[in-house]
């Protein structure tokens, strides 16, 4: 076999292949076999048919098209192999030349992952914001503690932002009860939001046993997005009354026995989780950093096929939630072409942190062993609900494995990459990445190659658009 490559762009290249017919005889004989074992011919047995028969019953040709469409796959991936090509897509294959007894000719275009010149990327530079815990974040997060510990009281008087109600519900359509439009004894808090258009204005100055019917859009059912009538009883009219703020609290909302001990606990907490906050927008940083610096090709299929994927996990995830896209571009108050345009962008610094990720993973020469694998399963059924061994055989079975270790090496990368860098905070201080523990806590040096492990493990269950789009 002969094989020549044409680049046709710097992510599609056309390989023509040639066949000697020496090579095309197992798969003719394969034919033959095949169809031998499918054809009733008078006066011989089922599969025992000669050659000669066979064309004489069903055709050379047929023989010779069936001989070709076992070959040709065979021999594309060989050439890939030959030319070390890297496909990113089924490619378009055509038969150019063939004739019985003759070489077999075919062409195939492929887009191909690009090659990419990586610059040094050790000791990039980027900035992120400050982490400062403010005692407005600390009361906030006091006063959400206090609220779980909260009484409900009824009270004789009109309902105000931040009352409880008890109320029954239903929305009708042309003096027609809406099916699944209905609930009874519902407790729903004044100024919630997030039910229904004009709700909330609805109940404020409502007292139990007023009814009201206002017109508002269904965010669910058959008649999502359209006017109806919905009529709304209250029953019940609640006032929340907290704990008072005192080491009493401390004992009954936490291990703590005082209410500074608490109040120490959560600043503390805040600060952890800001410290990953600024971590993961380091990581952002960084990234964005480096793409700067290196030119990506982007195949226009790969680009198309990712934007379609995100495009329709947003609208399901939207259709799951009850909201219509025109409801999530008004409240993101934008145009369905900036929504469109954002995607896009977003998409292709994914597509991009994909093939420079890949790169620095095959230049450092990454691995991963069976347990890290494992590991990575467990982890990835554990963010998708599912059981891990559930998670694992459905892997297995639909081939999915080399993605998850991609998803690995691309972790690793990353780590690598932040790792090396320079970061500082709008302050000028340098950010610590490298002893940052998953629990936002800083560690040892010593300590510091095992963490680094776990933060990349952790990196590569990431989406890598979400790290890549650094808004």
């Amino acid at each position: 076999m002969k094989s020549a490559v044409e680049t046709l762009s710097p992510t599609r290249a056309k390989l023509t292949v040639e066949v000697p017919f020496e090579e095309l005889k197992p798969s003719l004989d394969a034919a033959y076999k095949q169809i031998a074992q499918q054809i009733n011919v008078p006066g011989f047995r089922r599969g025992k048919v000669p050659p000669a028969v066979i064309d004489r019953q069903v055709g050379r040709g047929a023989v010779l098209d069936q001989a070709i469409n076992e070959v040709v796959p065979q021999k594309y991936v060989e050439a890939l192999q030959a030319n070390s090509l890297q496909p990113l897509a089924q490619p378009d294959i055509e038969v150019t030349k063939f004739e019985d007894n003759d070489a077999l000719e075919f062409t195939a275009e492929v887009d191909v992952r690009p090659e990419i010149e990586l610059p040094s990327y050790d000791g990039i530079e980027a900035q992120v914001e400050d982490t400062e815990v403010t005692d407005a974040d600390v009361d906030e997060q006091v006063e959400a503690l206090r609220e779980r510990f909260a009484t409900l009281i009824d009270v004789e008087r009109p309902a105000a932002d931040g009352d409880f109600v008890v109320m029954d519900l239903v929305a009708s359509r042309d003096g027609e009860t809406v099916p699944g439009a209905e609930v009874n004894g519902m407790s729903y808090r004044v100024g919630r939001g997030g039910m229904l258009d004009g709700l909330d204005e609805a109940l404020t100055g409502m007292a139990a046993g007023d009814e009201k019917t206002f017109t508002s859009q269904l965010v669910g059912g058959d008649l999502v997005g359209e006017d109806v009538e919905v009529q709304v009883s209250v029953t019940q009219v609640q006032e929340q009354e907290l704990p008072e703020l005192d080491d009493e609290f401390a004992q009954l909302a936490s291990e703590f026995d005082t209410l500074d001990e608490l109040t120490a606990d959560v600043r503390e907490r805040l600060g952890r989780g800001k410290r990953l906050e600024q971590a993961a927008a380091a990581r952002d940083a960084v990234l964005e950093a480096l793409l700067d610096k290196v030119e990506v090709p982007l195949p226009e299929v790969v680009v198309t096929d990712e934007l379609n994927a995100r495009r329709g996990n947003i609208e399901q995830q939207l259709a799951y939630a009850g909201i219509t896209m025109e409801k999530y571009l008004e409240d993101e108050k934008q145009t369905q072409e900036e929504f469109e345009a954002d995607l896009e962008r977003r998409v292709r610094d994914a597509v991009a942190a994909q093939f420079v990720l890949d790169e620095i993973a095959k230049r450092e020469e990454f691995g991963i062993d069976q347990q890290e694998l494992s590991e990575h399963m467990v982890r990835r059924a554990q963010q998708a609900g599912q059981d891990p061994q559930e998670f694992a055989n459905h892997m297995f079975e639909h081939n999915h494995i080399p993605e998850l270790v991609q998803e690995i090496l691309r972790g690793k990368a990353l780590a690598r990459l932040v790792e090396s860098a320079v970061v500082t905070d709008a302050s000028g201080a340098v950010v610590e990445l490298k002893n940052l523990r998953p629990d936002g806590t800083i560690g040892e040096p010593e300590a510091a190659e095992a963490a680094s492990e776990e933060t990349a493990d952790e990196t590569a269950d990431e989406p890598v658009e979400e790290t890549a789009a650094a808004e």
